[in-house]
């Protein structure tokens, strides 16, 4: 029985310790995020967005 007890703990503290490291890799990425976001904000020139319908160049005449 002692033996059981043991494995019930390990494995509540293995669930515990799993839990920590997603809550702080999951706050690190929306810190990133955020980061990121506000440095977007900043820039002088945005992202060139390209129609796959138009052509880069004039038709001929």
């Amino acid at each position: 029985m002692f033996e059981y007890e043991m494995h019930q703990l390990r494995a509540a503290e293995l669930i515990r310790e799993a839990d920590r490291r997603r809550l702080l890799r999951e706050a690190r990425e929306a810190k990133a995020e955020r980061a990121a976001r506000r440095s977007a904000r900043h820039e002088t020139e945005g992202r060139v967005s390209t129609s796959q319908r138009r052509s880069r160049f004039t038709r001929a005449a």
